[in-house]
């Protein structure tokens, strides 16, 4: 179970945050169906973690509150610079419900086709799902390896779900594929048409012959 444990907090705005950040937490913002909006504040380096191990379906508990809340993280803002995160909007699961999320997809196995120089094209990064938060997975395998030849494809109707998952996209839509690799043809350039140069210089000359006898 991932933890994080989290404070409540009473000044917000830009300068919070940045004097937050100084001592090692961020601003974060907990809402949901029945959680009125609170601003609370997490520790920066396991909340980091948790993003880059379990990424934004991971379902967190929050300890410190005065009771135990879980979440999703909902959005993160990144510094541009240092990519550290900033500032999270989480969503309070409600007990019971089912949450829907965007889980990552995991491209497994080996392709013939790309093993024969073709290109694999991904489509879809990610899946639309629908789950209890017990059974939310990480991330959704995708076996490549039934790409054999050009054309090619795997459409989400095609991908095995965890137990409990559900789609909230259409199973028809395109997840990869397979292209062939484009070729560059290189122009000819045009040889120059001698006879035609001869030609038009004799005539240049006998038109320069005419001139001068006239004159």
């Amino acid at each position: 179970m991932l933890t994080l444990n989290a404070t409540t907090r009473d000044k917000t705005g830009k300068h919070a945050g940045a004097a937050l950040l100084k001592e090692g937490l961020m601003p974060a913002v907990v809402y949901g169906p029945k959680q009125e909006a609170l601003s609370i504040s997490l520790p920066v380096l396991p909340f980091k973690k948790i993003l880059r191990d379990g990424g934004e379906a991971s379902v967190i508990t929050l300890t410190g509150l005065g009771k135990d809340m879980q979440v999703l993280i909902h959005d993160v803002d990144h510094d541009p610079v240092t990519s550290v995160p900033r500032h999270a909007d989480l969503y309070a699961i409600e007990k019971g419900a089912k949450v829907e999320v965007a889980v990552p997809l995991a491209f497994i196995g080996e392709s013939p086709a790309v093993k024969a120089g073709a290109n694999l094209v991904k489509v879809m990064h990610e899946l639309e799902i629908e789950a209890d938060p017990a059974n939310l997975p990480h991330e959704i395998e995708v076996d490549i390896s039934k790409l054999a030849s050009e054309g090619d494809q795997i459409h989400v109707s095609d991908i095995k779900l965890p137990h409990g998952v559900t789609l909230k996209v259409e199973g028809e839509e395109v997840v990869a594929l397979i292209q062939a690799v484009a070729i560059e043809v290189e122009e000819e350039t045009a040889a120059p048409d001698m006879d035609a140069i001869e030609v038009e210089g004799k005539g240049k000359a006998e038109e320069a012959g005419e001139t001068e006898e006239a004159a």
